[in-house]
């Protein structure tokens, strides 16, 4: 019998929900992920932590209407945010929010991040930073909404990382090169003035043949 891509959807996030928290991107019940399948995202359910969640038990949610089809268990308590993401910018396929430690040490002491190597160059880009405001409100919800559209990292002040890309994959890997730049950024920062990359050495970075080919490679489904 053929898979169901929900059901493929299901397992892909069962998969990567255990992968954030073996990489300590979360600690208990934090964080919340999705992905799209035929006008629906599959959403973690509220009260779980990440690692518990079965394929089964992903909370059903239409993206145009906002109805939440599964009413066994609450969704996720951001549900407003991954909803007005999908709404805004409709190339977005996943979306992750975690806890990472070095991202939220950094939104503490900078409002920026700098382009610093190849690997955040090519897969992530420019990162864009959200002031800090309530969890779970329509307020959060709107201000990542707003920047869905030209950047595909947000760190949220006090908070967190939103990430998104075509699939899963991509949104989980971007997640973890954020936090990789964050901690370098940091023990650079402590240790003297970091040398960032020029936009000329960004900008080439990005027309590199291999470095297009790993992009390529992220985009893809496993």
């Amino acid at each position: 019998m053929t898979q169901s891509l929900e059901q493929k959807v299901r397992e892909e996030l069962t998969l990567y929900a255990r992968k954030i928290v073996a990489k300590g991107l979360v600690v208990g019940p934090g964080g919340n992920i999705s992905a799209k399948a035929d006008g629906l995202m599959l959403l973690s359910p509220s009260g779980f932590a990440l690692e518990d969640i079965e394929p089964h038990q992903w909370i059903r949610v239409e993206i145009e209407s906002g109805k939440v089809l599964d009413t066994d268990v609450r969704p996720s308590s951001e549900v407003l945010m991954h909803l007005f993401a999908y709404r805004e910018n409709p190339a977005v396929q996943a979306i992750v929010h975690t806890h990472p430690a070095y991202c939220i040490a950094l939104t503490l002491v900078s409002k920026e991040l700098p382009m610093l190597f190849p690997d955040q160059a090519a897969l992530v880009g420019e990162v864009t930073f959200v002031p800090y405001v309530v969890p779970t409100t329509d307020v959060l919800a709107n201000a990542v909404a707003a920047k869905v559209v030209d950047y595909n990292s947000i760190l949220l002040e006090n908070h967190g990382l939103v990430t998104t890309g075509k699939n899963l994959r991509e949104a989980y890997y971007r997640t973890e090169v954020v936090e990789e730049s964050a901690k370098i950024y940091l023990a650079a920062k402590a240790a003297g003035t970091p040398k960032v990359l020029t936009d000329a050495e960004y900008k080439e970075i990005q027309s590199l043949e291999s470095e297009a080919y790993r992009v390529q490679l992220l985009q893809k489904l496993q």
